[in-house]
């Protein structure tokens, strides 16, 4: 059995599960999973995780994640990005300034609402978004917090036939919409608007300029290198981490509890560099929540 992280830059078209699904074939491996689904038109990192590393994956979802992208202002889709069909046109006034634009996106950073987009994979009784949305139906949709870090414009105003433009930057927690994020930040300023361009620059811990793509994948694999597979260190880059003492590893690989001066919930444990257990804290003690020896 492999066991590890792979840094995959998703192409565009492709669903996360179709990702997986082709991973399978080109590594002979059953037991594959992705840290954090991406939109099928979305770009950029992909976390995936093999053998063992299946069990470090709810860490690899929950960390934070980096988006660069561009909003266009002047008109929304049903989808809130440029695939979908157009619902409403407002064209922009040429006066709307970089100040303004500045000022508005950062009233979005901290904790924030957000309502999921129809055409998304969220549950409602049992159904997803999207299944009601091609169905032609509506229901209400729960309302979730995110946490946006920071969220910046990085290009300038391009305006072009009552339309602007412009690339952003933006750090924001697992489960954020950036879809929603971009139609939210249109209405604040008084315009329609969509996302029209998206990809993730990083994701737990993985960069974007060191992704490989399926194909890459496939032509390693194929030669025996298989030296992109990370080690399942890295699917624990999020956590805090404690240094352990040989005495320490030995009781926690016993399953025992032991004492450690952090006061985190959860804690990566390493022993001589490599991961030992993930902890949680019980009190004035952690004990091990997963073991890897």
């Amino acid at each position: 059995m492999i066991s590890g992280i792979i840094n995959l830059k998703k192409e565009a078209g492709m669903t996360s599960h179709d990702a997986v699904f082709k991973l399978r074939k080109i590594l002979q491996e059953k037991k594959i999973g992705h840290g954090g689904t991406l939109d099928p038109d979305v770009v950029g990192v992909l976390p995936i995780a093999l053998g063992k590393a299946t069990r470090v994956l709810e860490y690899m979802t929950d960390s934070g994640k980096v988006y660069e992208g561009q909003v266009t202002l002047g008109f929304s889709t049903t989808t809130e990005d440029a695939g979908g069909e157009i619902v409403e046109k407002t064209p922009v006034d040429k006066h709307l300034t970089e100040e303004d634009v500045d000022a508005v996106m950062l009233t979005f950073v901290g904790q924030i609402k957000q309502i999921p987009p129809m055409y998304s994979a969220v549950k409602v009784n049992g159904r997803k978004l999207y299944d009601y949305a091609r169905a032609g139906e509506t229901v209400e949709r729960p309302e979730r917090q995110v946490t946006i870090y920071d969220f910046k414009r990085t290009g300038d105003l391009i305006f072009k036939d009552d339309l602007c433009s412009f690339a952003f930057r933006v750090v924001c927690s697992k489960g954020t919409y950036v879809r929603t994020l971009a139609v939210d930040l249109g209405a604040r300023l008084g315009y329609a608007s969509h996302m029209s361009f998206l990809e993730r620059t990083a994701s737990a811990g993985l960069t974007l300029d060191k992704a490989l793509s399926l194909s890459e994948i496939a032509d390693k694999a194929a030669a025996g290198d298989f030296s992109f597979i990370l080690p399942i260190e890295y699917g624990v880059l999020s956590l805090p981490h404690a240094v352990l003492s040989e005495e320490e590893a030995t009781e926690i690989s016993f399953g025992r509890r032991i004492s450690l001066p952090q006061k985190d919930e959860l804690l990566a444990a390493f022993y001589e560099d490599k991961l030992v257990a993930v902890l949680e804290k019980r009190e004035a003690f952690y004990k091990p929540k997963k073991v890897f020896l």
